[in-house]
């Protein structure tokens, strides 16, 4: 945790941009996988954890604005608790590293919030994401099944705050990012055929617990790169393709690292590896030039897409203008994502927020294929923390759809873009943060160019 200084103020910035009113912050609590005692992994709620700092199962708190209080409210353990556990500190210890004197029994939150219901108080609390939050909210503020209403005020003023990080996140963030690359350099040593996705998967994943960590999200590991989030493990890695490997690292603290590369299953790129492995580097340069506030991260985004249909262009791959192409949105069959996405607590930071109030300022998304995928499209501040991982993909899917309905014929040449078929996909993925007058790549780094890349495998 930070010190009990740094939520005592995030508690008081948040008070004083509110106002008045009370805000219900849910805490997470254990799940059983397919019984009550054999549990998933817990993860505290990350606006819980913004605001409290306490990975503990079962807490709630409220911040009562007009009566100037930060309550948390839980139970002790009991005994019967205690010879599974051991012996944990109590609620008024844990409570002391947030900040917070006032500790409740859960039993009292309902009867809280009914008095500041009864005294017509304003009750502010984020759009949740369990079904548990959904049940509590409704005994909480008796409501119906879908009758609770996030407040729009708590949203705003919590996502600036989060999406503004401190010197103190920052490191935080940097640590995630240092074991993260560390991942990533041991999948591209291990990457040879024979080897198989689960034993890559288990060779990434056993760098960040070495290292005291939890991976940020499921792994992304796979010869087929083409399917943007395959989580199966099957394949075995085969010469003459590309393995991509997605994966972060999370500290205890929750904060991500979020990285990908793509590395021949062989020791050496083959020319057309090559030919798409330097393109999706030069969208990437291309993009991170851009980089400072005050630039509309949609304008980096286009930036990108430019580079890789003009490169595809130059590959036979599309044809015509290379700005009407991109602006007609042609070039997302083979780059259908966003260029990146905010970073912090949540690996796609503040997702269950709304993308229209994290990534667009309140601004509406497009809803053309392509751009209704870009998270981020707002001007960048300094503080910001994102991804930036363009990506090259050829799926027969969705080449063979368009081709079907005659989509963009104009701009893609489809007798050449089916010759790729088959290649898969390159994605590489770096984090980043705007500065006062600029950029700064978080972690040390991984190899990102082919010679890079080949030169760590040959220390394998």
């Amino acid at each position: 945790m930070f010190s009990p200084e740094t939520y005592t103020a995030r508690r008081a910035e948040l008070k004083k941009r509110l106002g008045s009113g009370i805000v219900i912050f849910l805490g997470n609590s254990n799940v059983g996988m397919n019984y009550h005692d054999n549990e998933y992994d817990f993860r505290q709620d990350s606006t819980f954890l913004y605001f409290f700092g306490l990975s503990h199962d079962g807490l709630n708190a409220v911040i009562d604005i007009d009566n100037d209080r930060d309550i948390i409210f839980g139970d002790e353990l009991t005994i019967d608790s205690i010879v599974w556990t051991g012996n944990l500190p109590t609620l008024h210890d844990l409570a002391a590293k947030a900040g917070v004197k006032d500790v409740r029994p859960s039993a009292e939150l309902k009867s809280y919030l009914d008095k500041a219901r009864t005294a017509a108080a304003p009750i502010h609390y984020i759009p949740y994401y369990r079904v548990e939050h959904d049940l509590r909210l409704m005994d909480y503020l008796d409501v119906r099944p879908g009758g609770a209403v996030p407040s729009l005020p708590l949203i705003k003023a919590v996502v600036d705050m989060r999406s503004h990080k401190s010197p103190e996140e920052i490191a935080e963030i940097e640590k995630a990012c240092a074991v993260t690359a560390e991942m990533h350099k041991a999948a591209i040593r291990a990457a040879r055929p024979g080897v198989t996705e689960y034993q890559m998967k288990a060779i990434v994943e056993e760098v960040a617990t070495s290292h005291g960590m939890r991976c940020s999200f499921p792994t992304i590991a796979t010869v087929h790169g083409e399917i943007l989030h395959n989580h199966s493990y099957n394949n075995v890695l085969e010469s003459g393709k590309l393995f991509l490997l997605d994966a972060g690292a999370e500290t205890a603290m929750g904060y991500a690292g979020d990285m990908s590369s793509t590395c021949p299953v062989d020791m050496h790129y083959t020319d057309r590896q090559k030919a798409i492995y330097d393109l999706q580097q030069a969208a990437s340069k291309a993009a991170i030039e851009m980089l400072r506030p005050g630039v509309p991260f949609l304008d980096v985004h286009m930036q990108a897409s430019r580079t890789i249909a003009s490169g595809l262009k130059d590959l036979g791959i599309m044809k015509g203008n290379v700005d009407d192409a991109v602006r007609a949105g042609a070039h997302a069959m083979f780059f259908p994502t966003g260029l990146g996405h905010m970073m912090g607590l949540d690996v796609h930071d503040m997702e269950n927020y709304g993308e229209v109030w994290v990534g667009y300022d309140g601004k509406p998304k497009s809803t053309v294929f392509g751009f209704k995928s870009l998270r981020l499209a707002r001007p960048l501040e300094e503080g910001f923390v994102f991804t930036i991982e363009p990506g090259i993909y050829f799926m027969p899917e969705l080449t063979g759809l368009w081709k079907s309905q005659g989509l963009h014929k104009e701009f893609i040449n489809y007798d050449e873009a089916e010759k790729w078929l088959g290649f898969g996909g390159v994605r590489n993925e770096e984090d980043y943060l705007v500065t006062s007058d600029g950029h700064r790549r978080l972690g040390p780094g991984i190899p990102m160019t082919t010679e890079a890349v080949e030169a760590l495998k040959a220390e394998a």
